[in-house]
């Protein structure tokens, strides 16, 4: 059996650090990439840019599709000196974190520079996403109102 990645693993892998990378603060993925050390080099392809997209919605999650609104979105595109190529999308303007998620994206890319960047970058991303997530709910249980109905009978 084959220690590589598959295709499938591999698109699933780079889908889950997109969206991780696009939703971290931008201070604290700036941080965690300084922290990994020198890089290999890159060129930028695409310089990031920032522009508006559509956001589209469903009533019910599958009811006809509504125009929701606009986003700002900041994109950037890289290439490694080895050829691997990575895209970086993020909410708002944020020009630096769109550049470190194109370069983590190439490296990811790289089987060499996968653990590296897991342990380092995306899993602690994760941790204190779902810890983020977590505060919300609990704040949002310490808000819940119980109703209840108390049925009269008829003529009291």
């Amino acid at each position: 059996m084959s220690c590589r990645e598959s295709d499938t693993e591999a698109v699933d892998r780079r889908r889950r650090w997109l969206s991780i990378l696009a939703k971290a603060p931008e201070a604290r993925l700036d941080t965690l990439w300084q922290a990994l050390g020198p890089a290999p080099a890159y060129t930028i392809l695409r310089r990031p840019e920032t522009g508006l997209v559509m956001l589209h919605g469903r009533i019910s999650g599958n009811g006809a599709p509504f125009c929701a609104g606009e986003m700002t979105v900041t994109r950037a595109a890289v290439r490694l000196e080895t050829g691997e190529v990575g895209f970086g999308y993020v909410g708002g303007r944020h020009v630096r974190q769109a550049e470190i998620v194109a370069a983590i994206d190439a490296l990811g890319q790289r089987e060499a520079w996968r653990d590296r960047l897991e342990t380092g970058i995306v899993s602690p991303l994760t941790d204190e996403a779902v810890a983020r997530h977590r505060l919300i709910a609990a704040r949002a249980a310490a808000t819940k109102v119980e109703f209840f109905t108390v049925a009269r009978e008829a003529g009291t």
